[in-house]
């Protein structure tokens, strides 16, 4: 655990990307098996571990020291596996110096594997009995299901290719085809065997990203437009019955989410890859001369991140994906093709597929720049996030590559809000209110929370209004912090919808601090009112 616990403290507190995969890429290096690959796991958010609540991590400490002073430690700290982590006693038994280096990763996986839910407090105290603070930290990150480490899944598995002078692109092909603790990873990664083989199984490839447009025109002799919809981007990837019939479907990074839309899973019976955009059903945004209508960002937002769905939820919101590009159909690979005979071939696809579970994003049948932006401007109307801008003879190639594909996002709303609440940050910002609740003016004059926003704002900004937090503080509940109701936000978001779970009855799409308007006086906020005349 220590070597572990020692790279987390490291990522917790290095910012620059490079020396966070110089970080990893050590780690890998010169850890032993099978810790690095449970690391590995931990890292990139493949370890299936049942979460020991948050609760009974506070009932441990609070059974163990003053629940007053971890109260107010915590409040201090912001982060609950921090906090514990620095109160937890010595036990007597203990030499005054604790050393952990018995206790290993995998030993620790092991348990936290087969230990109960009722029993996982009892086990996690017997380990942190043997483990200093940066140890428990690490433990507790582990059990509760979330490192917040500042790193994403594709920096860690780009940290291990490093490690090892691999391409990050040929680790993300074979890793979907491999399970923890990545034995035959390391192997292959070390020269001790060959590259482990992904065919025959429905392993991921990494997507083709857009950068945002920044040019006042392109050639739409060169460019081809679709639509950008309000979903989430997904692959679909299918073996075909010859090799099991097996089909997965991956998110944008990665990630297996079969389970939560087995329907879609179901429907496709091919030997395929596929990319699109997973959508509900309904009529929020888009409609026919869109190529079709789908439900609102919220309705999908339900079926996200669920293991399992009941036939409730797939009846109540029924899933089904507008698709973008074929990348591999049977034995062939498309991806090297340009993007007009992808498209074609893709056409010509459609008609084995099921039209209740895929359908096709039209081309956006525009003769000239000018005609496009005009037809975008209409795209905050229909409730489409904007348009996107494909090379004509652009080949299928993973992440952002210049002027092949652009998206061209409609503008975002904005509005002046009240900061009303703060909260401490997790990770690096554990030590920052940086987690900030706004709200705007009932015709009452009553202030309702409307959102919630941690991101925007530059770390000279983050300073600024961690000072004033501090400074304007009325109550305190728990980590969260009350404020004087006097500093303007200017919040921008993507869209705004109706809520039933709020009690202003709006929801706000990606809200963002735009700008401290240290000018405005609060009583010139917008209200609640005005915010219902923007839902879509």
């Amino acid at each position: 655990m220590k070597q572990f616990s020692r790279l987390l403290d490291g990522l917790v507190y290095t910012r620059s990307r490079n020396g966070k995969l110089a970080l990893i890429a050590a780690y890998m290096r010169e850890a032993a098996d099978p810790d690095r690959g449970w690391a590995l796991a931990a890292l990139t958010g493949n370890l299936d571990l049942k979460a020991v609540k948050a609760s009974a991590i506070g009932e441990m400490i609070r059974a163990r020291t003053d629940p007053v002073l971890f109260e107010m430690s915590r409040d201090y700290v912001g982060d609950l596996a921090e906090t514990v982590a620095l109160l937890w006693p010595r036990p007597d038994n203990e030499p005054a110096e604790l050393d952990d280096g018995s206790l290993s990763l995998s030993a620790v996986i092991d348990r936290l594997h087969s230990v109960s839910r009722a029993a996982a407090p009892d086990a996690l105290a017997q380990m942190m009995d043997h483990l200093d603070a940066s140890g428990r930290f690490a433990l507790l990150k582990l059990a509760t299901g979330g490192l917040r480490v500042g790193i994403s899944a594709r920096l860690a598995k780009t940290g291990f290719a490093q490690a090892f002078g691999l391409d990050v692109d040929d680790v993300e092909q074979v890793w979907h085809a491999l399970a923890p603790p990545y034995a035959a990873l390391f192997d292959w990664a070390e020269g001790r065997s060959a590259r482990p083989d992904p065919e025959g199984t429905p392993y991921f490839r990494p997507f083709m990203l857009a950068h945002p447009l920044e040019a006042d025109s392109v050639d739409l002799a060169d460019y081809a437009a679709e639509w950008k919809w309000d979903g989430i981007r997904i692959q679909i990837v299918g073996t075909g019955q010859k090799n099991g019939g097996e089909t997965r479907l991956y998110s944008r990074a990665g990630d297996d989410i079969t389970g939560s839309f087995p329907e879609i899973a179901q429907a496709f019976t091919g030997h395929a890859v596929l990319d699109g955009e997973l959508l509900v059903k309904g009529e929020f945004q888009g409609a026919k001369e869109h190529g079709g209508a789908a439900a609102s960002f919220n309705a999908l937002q339900q079926r996200l991140g669920r293991k399992a769905v009941s036939a409730r939820m797939m009846a109540d919101y029924p899933a089904f994906v507008r698709l973008y590009d074929l990348l591999i159909e049977g034995d062939e690979d498309l991806r090297a093709l340009p993007w007009t005979d992808r498209r074609a071939r893709l056409e010509a696809y459609m008609a084995q597929l099921s039209p209740d579970r895929f359908d096709l994003s039209a081309v956006i049948d525009a003769p000239d720049f000018a005609a496009l932006a005009d037809i975008r401007a209409g795209a905050r109307d229909a409730a489409i996030e904007g348009v996107m801008l494909k090379r004509r003879n652009s080949p299928y190639v993973a992440g952002r590559k210049a002027a092949l594909w652009y998206k061209w996002k409609r503008d975002p709303l904005t509005a002046d809000c009240v900061m009303m609440y703060a909260q401490r940050g997790h990770g690096k910002r554990s030590s920052f209110y940086s987690d900030y609740t706004f709200g705007c003016w009932t015709a009452d004059g009553e202030l309702l929370p409307v959102g919630k926003a941690y991101s925007g704002f530059t770390d000279e900004e983050l300073k600024w209004l961690d000072r004033f937090v501090r400074g304007n503080t009325v109550n305190r509940f728990g980590p969260v912090r009350e404020v004087e109701k006097t500093l303007v936000l200017e919040v921008a978001f993507d869209s705004i919808h109706d809520s039933k779970r709020h009690k202003s009855g709006l929801a706000m799409r990606f809200p963002r601090i735009a700008r401290i308007r240290k000018d405005k006086p609060a009583a010139e906020a917008d209200t609640v009112e005005g915010l219902k005349r923007l839902v879509s």
